[in-house]
């Protein structure tokens, strides 16, 4: 893996130097743009909506608009703005991962230790382990600060980006209207949620429609014609929500594809 940063966590006055790496990768397929008539690539052009010219890349800058005129950014500005945390991520504080609500929670980046900093990352990496707790801390990554939580999982410190409070938006914006459930209808529901429980295994969880859809792209390659599946729909036999409820709690739980 290539790393994407290099900098330092830093814990109280200790300082532990790092690499942070992506810790994810897309399960999509990776599909080109072409022209259906002789399959030629489709490329992006940058450029310029006056001239209509392309721009090389070394012409392009980052601006911001104000009082209706564009301010350029350089990247020592980007820099300035907040230098410690370019190259720090300062931890401000420990907090329990469950005070933290999921529709927080971005992407995660593992860590690894520069030399020298072996036995502090160590360190680190055990007292949460041990503590149950995770690391809050804000860095600048691409010209952007970061909202992150620093936690041990499997011998690796992770930094798990997180949201900021104002990027969530209002669900009152909504208007989400309720209605009363009566008793027999909760007890049902919750009946039902119990008979689908089981422990959360991630294996058991695959990108079935890639999957799929690969298996397309191979019959067609071959010059066969892939077999199309029809959707099923399954009618509701009453509209009843009890009825719905009992039938549920009928079916037997299918496998996880």
């Amino acid at each position: 893996m290539k790393a994407i940063w290099k900098g330092s966590i830093s814990f109280g006055l200790v300082n532990i130097p790092i690499k942070l790496f992506s810790a994810t990768q897309s399960s999509s397929l990776d599909l080109d743009m072409l022209d259906r008539k002789d399959h030629a690539h489709i490329k992006y052009m940058r450029v310029n909506e006056h001239s209509g010219k392309e721009v090389n890349w070394g012409d392009i800058v980052k601006g911001y608009k104000y009082n209706d005129d564009y301010v350029l950014l350089e990247e020592s500005d980007f820099e300035e703005a907040a230098p410690e945390k370019n190259k720090i991520i300062q931890i401000e504080n420990f907090l329990d991962l469950n005070e933290v609500d999921a529709i927080y929670y971005e992407m995660p980046y593992y860590t690894q230790p520069e030399k020298g900093g072996i036995k502090a990352y160590s360190l680190l990496y055990e007292a949460l382990e041990k503590t149950k707790k995770a690391g809050l801390a804000r860095f600048v990554l691409r010209t952007s600060e970061n909202l992150c939580l620093i936690r041990a999982v499997d011998n690796t410190i992770i930094i798990q980006k997180i949201r900021f409070s104002e990027e969530i938006r209002d669900p009152s914006e909504l208007n989400v209207e309720t209605t009363a459930i009566s008793k027999k209808e909760l007890d049902m529901a919750v009946a039902l949620i119990k008979q689908y429980s089981s422990p959360f295994d991630i294996s058991n969880y695959h990108d079935s429609y890639s999957e799929s859809l690969l298996k397309i792209i191979k019959a067609k390659a071959t010059g066969k014609r892939p077999s199309i599946r029809k959707l099923k729909v399954v009618s509701k036999k009453s509209e009843d929500l009890m009825s719905q409820l009992m039938e549920s709690l009928s079916t037997k739980k299918k496998q996880t594809s």
